[in-house]
């Protein structure tokens, strides 16, 4: 169960829900199978490595999963994009799924800002 106060986690949850829809519709609709099993796999990856922080083992271990997370969105990000220029997603899925992943980037890269700072 996602605590309602974990931004992160919820819209990680939530944008992986969304990607097992698209890669649903990519496979059936528009028989792509190879870029849209990449995307399947990062974007539904994020949510898993920041779960798996909340349960880190050290502070350290926790940013770690962070860091995973920040490059499984980066890389999902790639995925839509390819996607996109590949015309498999029109103009209004891509820039859904674009604004979602990029509000992940923009929460993960904070959290990784906030431990730099608190190293420092």
């Amino acid at each position: 169960m996602i605590k309602k106060d974990n931004v992160v986690q919820l819209k990680s949850e939530q944008f992986a829900l969304r990607i097992v829809r698209c890669y649903q519709f990519l496979i059936t609709s528009k028989q792509e199978r190879v870029l849209s099993k990449q995307l399947l796999r990062a974007g539904t990856s994020i949510g898993a490595n920041v779960t798996e922080a909340e349960y880190a083992q050290s502070v350290s271990d926790f940013y770690s999963k962070m860091q995973i997370a920040l490059k499984e969105a980066a890389e999902s990000r790639y995925w839509i994009e390819l996607l996109y220029q590949g015309k498999y997603l029109d103009k209004e899925q891509y820039s859904s799924l674009l604004d979602d992943v990029r509000g992940i980037i923009n929460i993960l890269v904070k959290i990784s800002k906030s431990r730099k700072t608190k190293e420092l």
